[in-house]
């Protein structure tokens, strides 16, 4: 496997976070989903950074150089974790350290994927017309108890990777791509009702996969939805496993030919909202995410905004995380050298 990586052992001091989270046009965003952060806390665990200090999950992201959170919903989870009221908690958190919140929709009472879309208790005997009622003012709550906290949110993931429609089986984009869609356009009317600035993602997986994408947003195009991003999930790791690619280079080179052709056909910007790698392998690890990082950058013409890592922090129950011993791998460090560069070109030369 060929990797094309400039490593740098550039150390990002208490100033250069600070321009990092100031945005301006051209920013790059570097985040993860760290959605999970209070159920860690809940069950004891304490996190720490490199050097072995106890730190918060949210202030350990920034301090390695990240600007941006995802936080996912749960419409009526069992224990509260990622319930509304549960992400205000940790949107104070990002809130306060500067970095910018994004919002992932799952519509679900649990998790939503590729493979499950199942429709929350509370609604599972609506009909059409009812779903999308409670499906906008579940958006338009959710939205507003943040807003009203003085909280501002960046983007809004309307379903959280749909490859195959949300709300199944009403809203399954095979059978009933009209209703998808019409689900679809009552979520992002809800975000713009409470959020008229903030851009409305609809997210799938496998971005190396075209064909999936053109199902879906020619579908949702035929039908009158409308969405402002689009969002990918870039897995190597997966896309290996379930035959798409044989490799790494070959995930970097669809993907990023994927996101240009994307923005071109549908006149929308991208983002990776999703990423991740083999916590097993650091060293490797952090090599994959160099990489992935630097395609989105500078191999997309300028279309891909951003690089998400998803529960970096989670250990044990997954293999693509960050961490070891409740502290972050070699593979974070690939965030905090972009962090770096990414300040130093914007401070621009010195005199």
């Amino acid at each position: 496997m060929k990797i094309i990586a400039l490593l740098f052992s550039l150390v990002i001091s208490a100033a250069s976070v600070m321009t990092w989270a100031s945005e301006s046009p051209d920013t790059f965003w570097l985040g993860a989903d760290i959605s999970g952060t209070t159920e860690l806390e809940a069950q004891g665990v304490q996190l720490y950074n490199a050097a072995g200090e106890p730190r918060e999950n949210t202030q350990l992201m920034h301090e390695l150089g990240l600007n941006a959170v995802r936080l996912r919903v749960w419409v009526n989870p069992q224990q509260g974790f990622c319930s509304p009221h549960d992400v205000l908690v940790m949107a104070r958190r990002a809130k306060a350290l500067g970095m910018a919140i994004m919002i992932d929709f799952h519509y679900s009472d649990w998790w939503a994927d590729p493979h499950k879309q199942n429709i929350p208790a509370a609604w599972k005997n609506f009909n059409y017309e009812q779903m999308k009622q409670a499906l906008a003012a579940h958006t338009r709550e959710t939205l507003q108890l943040l807003k009203d906290d003085n909280i501002d949110v960046k983007w809004v993931q309307v379903g959280n990777e749909t490859t195959h429609g949300f709300l199944w089986p009403m809203g399954r984009a095979e059978t009933s791509m009209a209703q998808y869609a019409g689900l679809t356009q009552a979520g992002y009317e809800a975000v713009k009702q409470v959020y008229p600035a903030a851009q409305v993602i609809i997210h799938l997986d496998s971005a190396c996969d075209p064909k999936r994408y053109d199902f879906i947003f020619d579908g949702l195009r035929r039908y009158g939805a409308h969405w402002d991003v689009i969002g990918v999930s870039v897995y190597p790791y997966w896309d290996k496993d379930a035959g798409l690619e044989q490799d790494l280079e070959g995930t970097l080179r669809d993907f990023t030919a994927n996101l240009v052709r994307l923005s071109k056909k549908y006149g929308c910007e991208t983002m990776v909202v999703e990423t991740g790698t083999e916590a097993a392998k650091p060293q490797e690890g952090k090599q994959v995410m160099q990489a992935i990082i630097d395609a989105a950058l500078n191999k997309t013409q300028g279309h891909c905004h951003g690089v998400f890592y998803w529960a970096p922090e989670l250990e044990g129950q997954y293999p693509l995380g960050a961490f070891s011993n409740h502290r972050p791998t070699a593979i974070m460090q690939a965030f905090t050298e972009a962090a770096a560069r990414l300040a130093a070109r914007s401070a621009g030369p010195r005199r």
